[in-house]
């Protein structure tokens, strides 16, 4: 068994590359939201766009996630790959995305936007033509990689 590191190490893997593959594996994500300045937490169903610049997922309008991206855009979107044992620690990956958060309005956008998501998800394809549901688009402004229990690898899209 490998032994469980005390310290973080700088990492240096290929961010986009990793989101790429746990785009593949995951379908469900950890959306952290404000709420009246508490945190608030929600698993979501998700899609990352194919550039590796934003994450797309789908709410009722009339939810404590929704209200809160309207009052505040900033997000934290968490996609890992846990498997819930304790021989997982040093396997397992998550990839905290910092970002801002909009719905997106009926056009092209919102169609293309809507047919990766269907494309990932098709048993919700109902559920996010309804018209009560909102499509979000999370813009990444940083991307902050742990893997191996403690190396981290920090990426910024805007500055890569």
């Amino acid at each position: 068994m490998t032994k469980i590191p005390f310290n973080k190490t700088a990492g240096g893997i290929d961010v986009k590359e990793r989101l790429r593959v746990l785009n593949k594996e995951q379908r469900h994500a950890v959306l952290a939201t404000d709420a009246d300045g508490q945190p608030y937490t929600s698993l979501v169903a998700f899609a990352l766009v194919p550039d590796m610049q934003g994450a797309i997922f789908v709410t009722p309008r009339k939810t404590a996630k929704y209200r809160n991206i309207l009052g505040n855009r900033n997000v934290s979107l968490m996609i890992d790959s846990r498997t819930n044992s304790a021989t997982g620690y040093m396997k397992s990956e998550a990839a905290t995305i910092l970002g801002t958060a909009c719905a997106v309005r009926k056009g092209r956008s919102r169609d293309g936007l809507t047919a990766l998501f269907i494309k990932k998800h098709p048993q919700l394809s109902g559920f996010v033509k309804a018209a009560t549901t909102a499509l979000i688009f999370i813009s990444f402004e940083r991307v902050i990689h742990a893997g191996q229990f403690q190396t981290v690898t920090v990426w910024e899209p805007q500055k890569a």
